[in-house]
């Protein structure tokens, strides 16, 4: 019982930092470092290397440069078309260094699927969101949305090292949020086309 809680945080803490990463790629990156680097948290002897001074120096300039870009029209748009995949990367990362003492064949398989696939579907959804803001706002709205993104996963990533039951709670509920979303967009889209079509 007592290992079967221990995996189910690791899972909890994996697929929040994930989701995090959805938000913003070295938020978490650097936020996980510097906690290693402070002791505030811990990873196996195989990925030590996350606290050291060198990974903390490069994630938060690489932090720094990806937040202030995404204030900058245009290049927060070209930034969402390679934003997807190296935040699935990270994810996948993310969720990996929880497990550090099951065989890499079901580590780096839960990895992809849990920490890649969350990473993906939030930073796809975000993308989307950003460029209909783009059209809507002609990019005006795009830095309230690049604002919450940088606090959504700074928050997130603080719940999940330190609560990480309330972390999956938030992406749990991010997603029925998106679902929610998506679904009244979808119906909107086929609204518009039956009116065509009759047209």
């Amino acid at each position: 019982m007592g290992e079967l809680s221990t995996y189910l945080v690791s899972a909890f803490i994996g697929i929040s930092l994930a989701a995090a990463t959805g938000f913003r790629i070295f938020m978490p990156l650097f936020l996980l470092s510097l906690s290693c680097r402070l002791e505030l948290f811990q990873v196996g002897n195989e990925w030590a290397w996350t606290g050291s001074n060198l990974v903390l120096i490069t994630t938060s300039i690489a932090m720094v440069i990806e937040i202030s870009a995404y204030y900058l029209p245009v290049v927060d748009n070209i930034l969402d078309t390679i934003s997807i995949p190296l935040a699935t990367v990270a994810g996948t990362l993310l969720f990996a260094i929880q497990f550090t003492d099951i065989s890499p064949f079901f580590r780096w398989s839960a990895a992809i699927i849990a920490g890649g696939g969350t990473a993906a579907t939030i930073s796809t959804v975000l993308a989307g969101t950003r460029a209909a803001s783009s059209i809507g706002t002609a990019g005006l709205g795009n830095f309230v949305i690049s604002t919450l993104e940088t606090i959504g996963s700074t928050i997130l990533t603080v719940l999940a090292i330190s609560v990480p039951f309330i972390a999956v709670l938030v992406v749990l509920a991010l997603f029925y949020f998106f679902g929610k979303f998506g679904k009244k967009q979808l119906q909107k889209k086929l609204k518009k086309r039956r009116k065509e079509v009759k047209n």
